[in-house]
């Protein structure tokens, strides 16, 4: 790397309502024995400078990780954009990392992947064979300003605001189990079953 990384903190988005498992705390639901969300965490924090959890329930669990908790500044779950916008409000450092709590197979060198190819864009996602993936995302703090307005404005999807800032995808050649989603029970099922 030709250039000195920044530094990076981490944040894995668990602030969502979770409708497709029923209601049920996503983030909470349990694949080979452990939690969706620890399973990210122990994938994510080797990659950057330290790890916060964005998460609207099941708080006092989340803080008896020792792992700072963020809840979303703004009301009824508004969605990713919410808790992005909240971990900047919290956390000091330039860059963050951004990876959903249903992400559990994220590649272990996405940061610095993404990093590498940021080129000068404030954000960057990951672009899988098959699709986008903004909520696997690396974004400098400068958009905050633009990501208050964005949200002020009733906007909530988060491709058109990570493109509106200047941000492009990164395509990673990765299998795309690596970026699987778990959104329904069916799909914890499988992949229980898969491994």
């Amino acid at each position: 790397m030709s250039e000195q990384r920044e530094i990076i903190s981490g944040v894995i988005l668990a602030g969502g309502r979770s409708s497709r498992m029923g209601g049920e705390d996503k983030a909470q639901l349990v694949l080979q024995g452990k939690p969706l969300w620890q399973h990210v965490w122990r994938r994510l924090a080797p990659q950057v400078e330290d790890v916060s959890i964005s998460a609207n329930r099941n708080l006092t669990l989340y803080q008896h990780s020792k792992l700072r908790t963020i809840k979303d500044v703004l009301p009824d779950y508004p969605g990713p954009l919410a808790g992005m916008l909240s971990a900047f409000q919290q956390i000091d450092s330039p860059w963050i990392a951004f990876s959903a709590c249903d992400t559990p197979f994220i590649p272990e060198d996405y940061v610095l992947r993404l990093w590498q190819q940021r080129e000068q864009a404030p954000a960057v996602w990951v672009r899988s064979a098959e699709r986008d993936h903004p909520a696997l995302a690396l974004m400098h703090r400068q958009i905050m300003p633009e990501l208050a307005r964005y949200l002020a404005n009733g906007e909530r999807r988060v491709m058109h605001f990570l493109q509106r800032v200047g941000g492009h995808g990164v395509l990673f050649n990765d299998s795309e189990q690596a970026f699987v989603n778990i959104n329904t029970p069916e799909e914890l099922a499988r992949y229980e079953e898969k491994r």
